[in-house]
């Protein structure tokens, strides 16, 4: 089939999990649903018109009924003819002249007012288990409870699975005719993957291409394969496809992500950590150091605690691998399920890399799975016989006798990134990549060096050694650091100190200095926010809050400064503010006052309510919850957060310099509380450089050298101003924050506020990236705030012409960034760089594009006055808003634009070639 042919065809997926993967499922034009697992179709349309975008169907029986139904009990006796053992389900008689009615009122249309216009209509033929049943009859019944729908529920969208018989006399009625097993399914008596007979997928093609040639109706063929054979999967759509047909290949219970018109990349990556190492996911080696660097390439770690049940399986089509990381052994009571799991996942063909330590002493059927052999312990010094490339990457491999695993690689084709040797000439490999992953052990994964502040570094190289473990493909990957092909920047600002007084002449608030000497000065996106108990008249302060609170009001009637709240009392912990606890700083002290029982929702949303009604101006929200102390906020928190339609930020500890050069001192983006995504801020603030704010006071400078080195050779993170209200109150502090300042605004940046920011972060987690069955081209979807990503040089360039929703690209540290104009964009590859007009760089996000073959259209929004340079421009006539424009500048093919306005309607008139 042509891929023009396949373009005509609607993508559907089918996922029956209580956890299906709705964001994953927004690829394709419909995604068939269990309802009944409380599922909301207009939530999903996301503001969308019916129709306009993905749609979810839900899954109905007709012909049966499960007890669990909740309307199965209003369903009279006599209407009940018989069984289903296979799933203890009840036949329906369809005969029943009342039955079209009860299933419309009662199944269809409470489904109707939750916002289903789409059903996927099983057990079609169940009839036939009934013995001596009237054929005829049980036909005529399914005819008029489809007819009935129609008519009861106009607009009605359907898909029959099977129910060929039933397709003379509903010519025209039915969307899609859907059949299970063309090629391959699933034995359910053997709980076995086959492939069909020859003789049943020749009938069932000529049903189907019968429904599709005589009836006029799309259909559907779904098969089933085990959920880790995806190339099977693939290849098992594509022979669909080659029959005009729509496929779906997914498991037997259809609760992974299957391959059908489209397929979409798996992004994420399961991690394994030991809870009994450490109690907090954020406070474990694997999020500490893997997290980054598997963010940086595009996936989302997923936390699975080896002390608690384990998956029976990894979905390919969900996960790109497996990390564990694991500093010792697990208890023994976990350490044999530990080892079997891994083996079995060896043994699925999922990827698996393992980092620390294997979590038992490898040995038995694990070594033997794993293509390791078992070593005598080693005797006398060890030295390295051998180094990869990728071994020594920020510090030596310096070996040690304790603790080293004994084992050596033996699989034919495995890769020794690090080999020892003992006194006796034993060999021992204590990394290696494998035809199945690859593992780093200690002491040969992070060293910490001695000294107060700890720092540590990487021995092993870790993107390569990831990417190589887990064969990760070269795909685009969702960028977090990036606008509109500009490093993305912006400043927030901790309310401590609001009460300290300048060590300057006028004795000044530092709060009154920070606004008249920063804020004014430099008019670009802030986040400004206070803590209560220092500014209320009910606060430490009473006397100075006057004064205090009117420093704030005119602070947050700024424009570019956007209101947070830094909590009530400042806790220090608040994992003890959960618990109503009043728990001291470890310098000794507390901001709460005598009596205070601590609660979320006075930290919160009372300090928040605070700002709202005595500091904000009117209809200004307080939109952003800073967090405080530890920055480590529980899932109860961060519900509490969510539920206000607030979002979050603070934590991490990125404080990379010259000094502690180093991936293991970038953060990753976020941490996982239970369900809930913690955003850390990007960059550490200037207590980190001042020694908890001890000195030297001038420190902050420093935070440059961790812009540059977050910017590259890898760019890693956005550019992001991040103190405190008093480092206006020392000279040197206010020194620094200049510098700083003139540093970061001297780039080429694209200013956002943190919330903008944040939600960035958080979209991080949820976009989607999915890629046609031929591989030709990518759709990304669910792109609601997130709206860059970075293609890998070896990929080549956008082909801009063909794409949708894709503005242009700029070149970076290790590829290209791709703009895009909308949550939901495709686009394929060229060789070569695109001659069609587009947007290089902007200041301003891209809130509209339209692009035709002679004319592109950009709309443009910044906080600042706009700049944006244009690509292939030559034969093109530019204006704003309808003005004529001519660059400031032209270099490398680009032409560079200044405006005073911040937004402005941007029109490219082109001569054709």
């Amino acid at each position: 089939m042509t891929a023009a042919r396949a373009a005509d065809l609607p993508s559907i997926a089918l996922h029956y999990g209580k956890q299906a993967p709705l964001a994953s499922l927004k690829a394709f034009d419909i995604a068939v649903v269990e309802p009944d697992h409380g599922f909301d179709p207009v939530a999903y349309r996301a503001g969308k018109a019916e129709g306009a975008g993905s749609e979810l169907f839900a899954y109905v029986s007709v012909g049966e009924v499960h007890p669990s139904r909740g309307y199965a009990s209003r369903i009279p006796a006599p209407w009940r003819i018989g069984s289903n053992t296979d799933w203890q389900s009840i036949v329906i008689d369809q005969a029943q002249p009342d039955w079209p009615a009860f299933f419309a009122e009662q199944v269809i249309a409470p489904l109707w007012a939750r916002g289903y216009r789409g059903f996927f209509l099983d057990t079609l033929d169940s009839y036939h288990l009934v013995k001596n049943a009237d054929v005829v009859a049980q036909q005529a019944g399914l005819v008029a409870v489809i007819r009935l729908m129609r008519t009861r529920f106009p607009g009605i969208r359907l898909i029959m699975n099977r129910g060929f018989e039933l397709l003379p006399a509903l010519r025209g009625e039915i969307f899609a005719v859907a059949a299970e097993s063309l090629y391959r399914g699933w034995d359910a008596k053997k709980k076995r993957y086959v492939e069909v007979s020859q003789a049943d997928r020749d009938w069932l093609l000529g049903q189907l291409v019968a429904a599709r040639d005589q009836y006029g109706a799309t259909v559907l063929a779904i098969d089933y394969v085990a959920p880790t054979a995806r190339s099977l999967a693939r290849a098992t759509a594509q022979r669909i496809l080659s029959h005009g047909i729509v496929p779906y290949v997914t498991d037997a219970a259809l609760e992974t992500t299957g391959i059908g018109l489209i397929e979409v990349l798996p992004r994420k990556v399961m991690f394994l950590y030991n809870s009994r190492e450490s109690s907090r996911i954020n406070a474990s080696n694997a999020h500490r150091y893997a997290e980054m660097p598997v963010n940086h390439l595009g996936y989302v770690a997923e936390y699975v605690d080896v002390n608690g049940s384990l998956p029976e399986v990894v979905s390919a089509g969900d996960y790109a691998g497996v990390v564990a990381w694991f500093d010792g052994y697990v208890s023994p009571d976990r350490a044999g399920a530990l080892s079997n799991w891994l083996a079995a996942r060896i043994a699925d063909g999922t990827r698996v890399a393992v980092f620390g330590s294997f979590g038992f002493q490898p040995a038995g059927s694990f070594v033997r799975a794993a293509g390791l052999d078992d070593a005598a312990p080693p005797k006398g010094a060890l030295k390295v016989v051998s180094a990869d490339a990728l071994i020594g990457y920020e510090s030596p491999a310096l070996p040690e006798r304790r603790g080293v695993e004994p084992i050596r690689v033996s699989a034919p084709g495995a890769r020794t990134l690090l080999r020892l040797s003992d006194a006796n000439g034993t060999h021992y490999d204590a990394a290696a990549l494998t035809g199945w992953g690859g593992y780093v052990l200690n002491p040969f994964v992070v060293r910490v060096l001695p000294g107060e502040d700890e720092q540590s570094r990487w021995i092993v190289e870790p993107f390569a050694f990831l990417r190589q473990a887990l064969a990760l493909p070269a795909l685009p990957v969702a960028d977090t650091t990036t606008a509109a092909g500009r490093r993305m920047f912006f400043a927030h600002i901790d309310g401590d100190g609001f009460p300290s007084r300048a060590e300057m002449p006028g004795r000044r608030l530092a709060a009154e200095v920070l606004l008249d000497d920063v804020l004014k000065r430099y008019a670009v996106p802030h986040a400004m926010s206070v803590i209560e108990v220092e500014t209320s008249p009910q606060g430490a302060y009473p006397k100075e809050s006057p004064l205090m609170e009117d420093v704030a009001r005119r602070m947050f009637a700024l424009p570019h400064v956007e209101i947070a709240s830094h909590s009530y009392t400042h806790p220090f912990f608040w994992d003890s503010v959960e618990r109503g606890e009043v728990r001291e700083s470890l310098q000794g002290y507390s901001l709460a006052p005598k009596g205070y029982v601590p609660s979320l929702q006075r930290e919160i949303l009372g300090s928040s309510e605070y700002i709202r009604s005595r500091l904000a101006p009117p209809g200004k929200p307080v939109g952003l919850m800073l967090w405080t102390g530890d920055a480590s906020p529980t899932e109860a928190a961060l519900d509490i957060v969510d539920a206000a339609g607030m979002v979050q930020m603070n934590g991490g500890f990125t404080v990379a310099t010259r000094n502690y050069a180093s991936l293991a001192a970038v953060s990753a983006l976020g941490s996982w509380q239970g369900r809930r995504f913690h955003v850390y801020a990007p960059i550490m603030n200037e207590n980190v450089y001042t020694n908890l704010w001890t000195g030297p006071f001038y420190g902050f400078e420093r935070v440059i050298e961790t812009f540059d080195y977050t910017g590259a050779p890898r760019r890693l993170k956005p550019i992001n101003i991040y103190y405190h209200t008093y480092s206006a109150s020392k000279r040197a502090a206010l020194d620094a924050l200049h510098k700083v300042y003139r540093h970061a605004l001297a780039q080429e940046i694209h200013p956002v506020f943190p919330s903008e920011y944040v939600r960035i972060a958080m979209n991080f987690n949820d976009l989607v990236l999915a890629r046609s069955l031929d591989g030709q081209r990518y759709l990304v979807r669910n792109a609601s705030h997130l709206r860059t990503l970075r293609l890998p040089a070896e990929l080549g360039y956008p082909d801009l012409a063909a794409a949708s929703a894709v503005a242009g690209f700029n070149a970076g540290p290790e590829g290209r960034y791709l703009h895009l104009a909308a949550d939901q964009a495709s686009f394929g590859l060229l060789p070569a760089a695109p001659a069609a007009p587009a947007l290089s760089s902007s200041n301003g996000r891209i809130a509209a594009m339209t692009r035709d073959a002679d004319r592109l259209v950009l709309d443009l929004r910044a906080h600042v006055p706009l700049e944006f340079a244009l690509a292939n421009i030559d034969h093109c006539t530019a204006s704003a808003d309808g003005k004529a424009l001519k660059p400031f500048r032209r270099d490398a093919g680009l032409s560079h634009f200044r405006l005073t306005a911040h937004a402005a309607t941007i029109e490219l008139r082109c001569r054709l070639a």
